[in-house]
């Protein structure tokens, strides 16, 4: 199909009914979240310096990057007593292109002061129960949402599908290859909601170390029909810790002629005068859009991609 064919009016029309379900969809999430007195926030799209990671390039945006994430300021916010918060919106990844990613992407974020990864998994399962009430249904793509989600740890399954133990002795290429080699085609199988939980501590950029194994980050992600739809930790509110994570990563980026962003000092700075305790969780709404709407790819479900 041409550019020109693809972008026509007519392929436009042909997306309503995917576009309607977006409205709703969206419209139950804010619901959900109000109900749940959480405040809708809003936070900036172009950004000083975005949060430093290993994998994730951020798009140029003149003097300034375009987020790939709202993390760092929501966190500000949870920093000076903003207890439930959540935000639906734009996020940009410079070189992410495929029927499951997009360059420009919609992300719903939550923070939740006072409570852990673990209740994260409560509320999410709480919105799917809440989504498949108000859509009328509760299987999507082959896959019961309303169910309770099956529980998976990540060395057990590298252990089992890989042959070997990423927490005892993580292998940053090899974790990254048999993850999409080997791990994820497993998944596929699981025909409810599948966390897979408590990764490598080297995969836990601004994610809390669990206390009674520091090799293991407090972190999961969520996984629908093997695709992954969410990422939840309880998070890191050490200041020094973060800084020295922060600047690990901008020497390891370097190393691999990556950009290497500037330090968020407003953020760690919020940090330094103190964070509750608290986990957050990202989830991907064109991921989940492809699941509710039962598509093949990812642009399917938004109205343009060019």
């Amino acid at each position: 199909m041409t550019a020109e064919r693809q972008f026509s009016p007519r392929v436009l029309a042909q997306k309503r009914p995917a576009l309607e379900l977006r409205g709703r969809v969206f419209a139950l999430v804010r619901s959900f979240f109000q109900q749940n007195g959480y405040l809708e926030v809003q936070t900036p799209v172009r950004v000083l310096t975005p949060a430093l990671e290993s994998h994730i390039d951020a798009e140029p945006s003149g003097t300034r990057w375009l987020r790939t994430s709202p993390e760092l300021h929501m966190k500000r916010m949870v920093c000076a007593g903003y207890e439930k918060i959540f935000q639906i919106g734009p996020c940009f990844r410079q070189g992410e292109r495929g029927d499951r990613h997009l360059p420009e992407y919609t992300m719903l974020e939550w923070y939740h002061a006072g409570v852990t990864s673990e209740d994260l998994i409560d509320e999410t399962s709480a919105l799917f129960r809440f989504l498949c009430e108000g859509l009328g249904r509760t299987r999507f793509s082959g896959l019961d949402l309303a169910a309770p989600p099956e529980i998976l740890h990540v060395r057990d399954a590298f252990q089992q599908w890989a042959g070997w133990d990423p927490v005892a002795a993580f292998d940053e290429d090899r974790f990254d290859l048999d993850l999409v080699e080997k791990v994820e085609p497993q998944l596929q199988k699981h025909r409810v909601p599948l966390i897979f939980r408590d990764f490598p501590a080297a995969r836990a950029a601004l994610a809390r170390l669990r206390p009674e194994d520091p090799r293991v980050a407090d972190r999961w992600e969520l996984y629908l029909g093997g695709m992954e739809i969410a990422n939840a930790y309880t998070e890191l509110t050490d200041p020094s810790e973060q800084r020295h994570r922060f600047e690990q990563c901008a020497r390891e980026r370097k190393a691999r002629g990556q950009a290497v962003y500037p330090l968020d000092e407003k953020f760690l700075q919020a940090l330094e005068e103190g964070m509750p305790d608290c986990a957050g969780i990202a989830l991907g709404m064109d991921r989940l859009l492809m699941i509710l709407g039962e598509s093949q790819t990812i642009d399917e479900v938004v109205a343009f991609t060019e």
